[in-house]
C-alpha cells in the first residue's frame, strides 16, 4: 500500500518497516521517539520559560494549588522518564546506524565518528546560542564510549549497563546520606535572588543570554559526570541490545509481556514519581534518587502501551501521527528551542517569568500539536529534516539530496 510516497511493508519478522529510497525504517521507533520528543519539551520549556526550576526553587508568584497540582503532576509523568527514554532510543538507532553502513558497503567507524563530531559540534552551538540546558554534547560524548563498546556481547552490554545504573543509584544515596545540602545548596533566599537575576538576564540581549549560558556549563558539566553521563550510557547499551535483536520491530501489539510491563512499570513508576513529588522534589537528593531508580520501569510502561496502541486497529493512527515528529527529531528538538527562545528571551517577546506552570505545560503541548503538523507535512515532501540533512552530510562527507523521490512499485 502507498502511502505518502513510502510503502509500508512487512519484515521477515512480522515487524512494520517503512521503507523509503534512504532504507527500511520501524515506524514505531520513529512514532516512541515523536512521545518522547514531547516529554522533553515539557520539562525543558519549565527552564526556557523562567530562572526559578534551574535554582531548585518555585516562583512565589505563581504558588496557587493548581499552580501546585501541575508541577506535581510533571514531577510523576514526566520529569526523569523521558531522558531515559530518548536515550535508550539512541541506543537503538545506533544500531540502525551500523545497519545503514553496511547497506551502504562503507565503513562503520569513520561515519560514526564523523557524526559524532557533527553531533557534538551542534550541540556546543546549541548551547550557547538557544539553550543551557542542552544533551547533544553528553549524548556525542558518551556516543564514543558506545562506539568502543558496539562489539561487546549482550550479556556484558546488559551487565555493564546494570553497573553503570547501580553507580548512579548508589552516588545519589550517599550524597543524600551523608552529604549535608544546606552546605553545598544556596539557602531559599539566595535560591529566589539567583532566580530572580537568572530571569533578569533571559530577559537581556545576546550578550547577556549567552553569558548566562556560559555560566551553566560548570553546572552542565558536573551533571554530566555524575549523573547524565552515566544514566545515558546505561540506557545507549539496553538500547543498543534491543536494536541487536530488532525487539520494536518485531512486536505485534498482542504480546503478553507488554501487559506484564504495564502491570509492572505503572505501579513502581508512579510511586517512585509521587515521592519524588512530595517529598522535595529536585532539592532533596533522596528523592531523586527514588524517580531515578523507578524512571526506567515507567518510560517501559509509556513504550508497552505505546506499542499496544500503535498495532490496534482502532488506535493506529496514534503511530501515524507520531512518526514524522520522530524521523525528524533532531530538527524538532532544536525548533523547540528556536521557539522557546523568541517567546521567552529578550530577543523574542520577552516573556519570561510570566507564564504559569500550566500555561507552560499547555504552550508545550500547543508547540508540540503545531510540529506534529508540519512534521507530517515536511516528510511527505523532503527526505530529511534540515538538521538530519546537515548532519548525513557530516556522516557521510557526502551531500545527501534533499527532496523526496517516490518509491517505485
Amino acid at each position: 500500500m502507498l502511502v505518502s510516497a513510502r510503502y509500508y511493508l512487512r519484515d521477515t519478522n512480522g515487524g512494520a518497516v517503512m521503507t523509503d529510497r534512504t532504507g527500511p525504517r520501524v515506524q514505531s521507533v520513529d512514532a516512541v521517539r515523536g512521545f518522547a520528543l514531547l516529554g522533553i519539551f515539557i520539562v525543558n520549556v519549565t527552564f526556557m520559560a523562567s530562572g526559578h526550576p534551574g535554582n531548585l526553587v518555585d516562583d512565589p508568584a505563581f504558588s496557587s494549588v493548581f499552580d501546585d497540582i501541575v508541577r506535581a503532576t510533571s514531577s510523576v509523568l514526566v520529569d526523569m522518564k523521558f531522558y531515559v527514554l530518548f536515550s535508550f532510543l539512541f541506543g537503538y538507532s545506533f544500531t540502525l546506524q551500523m545497519e545503514s553502513a553496511a547497506r551502504a558497503g562503507a565503513a562503520f567507524a569513520p561515519r560514526m565518528l564523523r557524526r559524532t563530531a557533527g553531533l557534538f559540534v551542534l550541540g556546543v552551538l546549541h548551547t550557547v546560542f538557544l539553550y543551557g540546558g542542552d544533551i547533544l554534547t553528553t549524548y556525542a560524548v558518551v556516543c564514543l564510549v558506545l562506539f568502543w563498546m558496539r562489539r561487546v556481547t549482550d550479556r556484558t552490554a546488559l551487565r555493564t549497563a546494570a553497573a553503570l545504573y547501580g553507580f548512579v543509584l548508589l552516588s545519589l544515596l550517599a550524597s543524600g546520606l551523608f552529604v549535608d545540602r544546606a552546605a553545598v545548596l544556596p539557602g531559599q533566599a539566595e535560591a529566589l535572588a539567583n532566580a530572580e537575576r537568572s530571569t533578569a538576564a533571559m530577559l537581556g540581549g545576546w550578550g547577556a543570554i549567552i553569558g548566562e549560558h556560559v555560566a551553566g556549563l560548570p553546572l552542565l558539566l558536573v551533571q554530566a559526570v555524575s549523573l547524565q553521563g552515566p544514566t545515558a550510557l546505561a540506557m545507549f547499551l539496553l538500547g543498543m541490545v534491543a536494536g541487536r535483536r530488532r525487539l520494536l520491530a518485531r512486536v505485534r501489539g498482542d504480546e503478553p509481556v507488554l501487559r506484564r510491563i504495564q502491570w509492572v512499570g505503572f505501579p513502581v513508576g508512579l510511586a517512585g514519581g509521587l515521592g519524588y513529588a512530595l517529598l522535595g522534589g529536585n532539592g532533596d537528593t533522596l528523592t531523586v534518587a527514588a524517580s531515578v531508580a523507578t524512571a526506567p520501569v515507567l518510560a517501559a510502561a509509556y513504550v508497552a502501551t505505546l506499542l499496544r496502541l500503535f498495532h490496534h486497529r482502532r488506535t493506529a493512527a496514534v503511530r501515524a501521527a507520531l512518526a514524522p515528529a520522530g524521523r525528524i527529531a533532531l530538527t524538532n528538538y532544536l525548533a523547540q528551542s528556536v521557539v522557546g527562545l523568541v517567546v521567552f528571551s529578550g530577543i523574542g517577546f520577552g516573556m519570561a517569568g510570566t507564564f504559569s506552570p500550566p500555561a507552560t505545560a499547555l504552550f508545550a503541548l500547543l508547540v508540540f500539536a503545531v510540529q506534529l503538523v508540519v512534521s507530517a507535512w515536511w516528510v511527505q515532501r523532503f527526505r530529511y529534516g534540515p538538521a538530519e540533512w546537515l548532519l548525513r552530510w557530516i556522516t557521510n562527507a557526502e551531500r545527501p539530496g534533499w527532496r523526496l523521490v517516490p518509491a517505485r512499485s
